[in-house]
């Protein structure tokens, strides 16, 4: 393997930019490869929507509050900087829906709002006998067949009908982008139930099929299928930037621009006037910042137009004796049909024991949403009277929180609109073509939770392996 030097910059220090430096720096420590690393952040830390804050006992999220564990990226990153014993399974309990001022317990059986079993979703109040009969037509209706993409609403309106999926699947599924169920792409959010409906032609039979049974011996209160550290999630931030000895990262500091030099090498402008030179170039920031970065890049020009979705966290602590009206589970989200403003709420003292001191409760609410997010231009105290207003309606608080935080994101969640896979191809064929050497990474483009956005940190680090012999070496 060529011995000489090559010099790579990862802009970006969220997980996906991290991923990407400590998988890096590992190949090349492993493999005895002469690389230079640097990692660029605009703000004055690392991690992006990862934040954890430590108050009066309490361990609150200020972002993401877990990942799934199936999806074993994020566990593994977690073993391999050593917090193997720090990760814990959330507690399992009752999720429930709110529609119109109450609460419904999600159907036993439910695989991200599809009926997989027939007792519990006749016997549920979340729908009419109308709403169910329609549903009931999944049983016997084709396929769609030609498996174009689509939106998720269309997808799901034709085969179970407007009612279950303005009920239960639109708040569960819009939930995890905060968009526009009738506007979020199927093949870019939920390939899997396409797929389904390709081989089993009824989405509810299809799912059966499909969906592991737990064994008769197994208790039903098992580990669930979420994991996080007990330390907070800022502690696997701060063991990947501890570990990142041979990697020079740079705070504070934004990229002005990427001009290409020859075919395959690159100057970055940062903002304090330096100039770094670069063999590959790994970019993780956001889509409208990304193209920003590359402004001959005409190809790109349909990032500019890719719409971001603001949210806000409210985490909200008590003592146990404030909340009147206690209620058996882990938390609820909130259907479009229902008056509340909120548009979920996590019982985190319940699903996630660890974050909450003994004979106190933590609260952490949700705000924003696609066509709802001026809630978040709001001061941290009208929203945090919008969200105590809306839970007093179920829980019957009766004093005012021990504290409250207030965390707002601004356009932090990419909207994946129909097309999005066919963009991504069109826009990474050109870029490899015109820019070989530079890649986009990050939850814009392949997924927005934790292990998508790691899998991709290192799917770019095997690319730069990849060609790391064949590429000539920077001047």
């Amino acid at each position: 393997m060529n011995e000489e030097k090559r010099r790579v910059v990862i802009i970006g220090g969220g997980i996906t930019g991290l991923s990407a430096a400590y998988y890096l720096q590992k190949e090349m420590l492993e493999k005895k490869l002469d690389i230079e690393i640097t990692l660029i952040e605009a703000s004055n830390r690392l991690g992006g929507k990862i934040q954890t804050v430590k108050k009066d006992g309490f361990t609150i999220e200020r972002g993401p509050d877990s990942f799934l564990e199936r999806k074993v990226s994020a566990g593994q990153l977690a073993k391999d900087v050593g917090l193997e014993s720090k990760l814990t399974n959330n507690a399992t309990g009752t999720a429930h829906i709110l529609l119109k001022g109450k609460l419904y317990p999600m159907p036993e059986g439910a695989v991200m709002g599809i009926p997989t079993k027939l007792t519990p979703f006749v016997t549920t109040g979340l729908f009419s006998p109308m709403g169910k009969m329609r549903a009931a037509a999944d049983l016997i209706m084709p396929s769609s067949g030609n498996g174009e993409d689509q939106s998720l609403g269309s997808f799901f309106r034709r085969r179970l009908g407007d009612e279950v999926v303005e009920n239960l699947i639109e708040p569960l599924l819009s939930g995890i982008y905060a968009g526009d169920i009738d506007k979020l792409s199927l093949q870019a959010t939920f390939p899997q139930f396409q797929q389904v409906e390709q081989k089993y032609r009824s989405l509810i039979l299809g799912m059966k099929q499909t969906t592991p049974k737990r064994p008769a011996n197994q208790p039903k209160n098992k580990k669930g299928m979420f994991q996080t550290l007990t330390g907070g999630l800022q502690s696997l931030v701060d063991a990947v930037e501890d570990s990142l000895n041979d990697v020079k990262v740079q705070k504070a500091v934004k990229v002005d621009e990427i001009v290409k030099k020859d075919k395959y090498h690159y100057h970055v402008s940062l903002s304090n006037g330096k100039t770094l030179k670069a063999d590959h170039v790994v970019i993780t920031t956001p889509h409208f910042a990304t193209a920003c970065m590359l402004p001959h890049a005409d190809y790109l020009a349909p990032l500019t137009e890719m719409d971001a979705t603001s949210v806000a966290t409210v985490a909200m602590a008590f003592d146990s004796s404030a909340i009147k009206h206690d209620i058996d589970g882990t938390g609820f989200v909130v259907s479009r049909n229902s008056d509340y403003t909120i548009t979920a709420c996590t019982w985190t003292h319940k699903k996630w024991p660890h974050t909450t001191p003994d004979g106190k409760i933590l609260l952490r609410c949700y705000v924003g949403r696609a066509g709802e997010e001026a809630i978040v231009e709001q001061s941290d105290e009208e929203i945090k009277q919008v969200v105590l207003d809306d839970l007093n309606k179920i829980m019957d608080i009766h004093a005012e929180p021990d504290f409250t935080i207030v965390s707002r994101w601004k356009q932090a969640m990419p909207q994946y609109a129909v097309g999005h896979k066919k963009m991504l191809r069109e826009i990474n064929g050109r870029l490899a073509a015109d820019m070989p050497g530079v890649y986009l990474a990050g939850s814009s483009f392949e997924g927005v939770g934790l292990p998508d956005c790691i899998d991709q940190g290192k799917a770019a680090v095997a690319t730069i392996l990849k060609y790391y012999q064949n590429q000539p070496v920077t001047v």
